[in-house]
């Protein structure tokens, strides 16, 4: 610990020093994470993010092991033992000891808490914002348990199943709807998902976009989408870090 770190802490409550502490290593330089994705939309969600931490935090980096999951190798052997599910995206922190972490939602979880100590993309613990961050993680998780799996079954039945199976086809389709007017209702009046008026961008808007910036390929066009939806759209795609993420590999976006 530094000389001035240890007159902080004689000089500081534990809570602000924890605080300054936060603050204070964000700003150091940290190994580049190491991040195993394809461009998918779950894939993309963490390419977006971390793009917009880099946009903020300039000492934060990381690096892409693309991973082609034409030939399956999330699925070798070598890929397992990071992430035992065998799928795209995974994370590897340097940082924190080359700590593994699956699951698209599970990874921005992991970010904003270890590398947005400002809450530039989320929100605090006190009183105030204690809300706020279980908002997020609702809708959150109704992407992760909701539109994601629908809007895949969607893209999976019209695009790669061996036979057409029109029934299969409509009903994905039409609960990928249903679920945007969810979405819908929610963003009728506001910028954002979550956040006192019309809402700050956050990491909820970041888990949702590719799904909804990518619904053409389950056979929903952008016109099909609700008014709301449409306008948060088009307002997350004039963020420059948002679109260099979504450009981060090659566009196969097919899981």
């Amino acid at each position: 610990m530094s000389i001035a770190i240890r007159s902080l802490a004689r000089l500081t409550r534990p809570s602000d020093l924890r605080t300054i502490l936060a603050r204070t290593m964000s700003t150091e330089l940290k190994k580049p994470l190491e991040l195993y994705s394809a461009s998918t939309p779950n894939g993309q969600k963490a390419t977006v993010f971390l793009e917009e931490l880099k946009q903020i935090y300039p000492a934060f980096d990381y690096h892409v092991n693309e991973i082609d999951i034409q030939k399956n190798e999330q699925k070798e052997e070598w890929f397992l033992k990071i992430n035992p599910n065998g799928r795209i995206p995974a994370l590897v922190d340097p940082n924190r000891g080359d700590h593994a972490v699956w699951e698209s939602a599970a990874i921005l979880l992991y970010l904003e808490k270890h590398y947005d100590p400002d809450h530039k993309f989320s929100f605090g613990d006190s009183a105030d914002e204690d809300n706020f961050r279980s908002e997020i993680l609702q809708w959150m998780f109704f992407v992760h348990g909701g539109i994601g799996p629908m809007q895949g079954q969607a893209v999976f039945f019209s695009k790669y199943a061996p036979e057409q199976i029109p029934y299969a086809i409509k009903r994905y389709q039409d609960e990928t709807k249903r679920l945007y007017s969810v979405l819908d209702t929610r963003l009728r009046n506001r910028d954002y998902l979550v956040g006192p008026g019309r809402g700050k961008y956050s990491i909820a808007d970041a888990n949702a976009l590719p799904w909804v910036f990518w619904s053409p390929f389950a056979g929903i066009d952008h016109v099909e989408i609700p008014t709301g939806v449409k306008a948060w759209l088009d307002r997350n795609l004039e963020r420059e870090p948002t679109m260099r993420g979504l450009k981060v590999g090659p566009n196969t976006s097919s899981e």
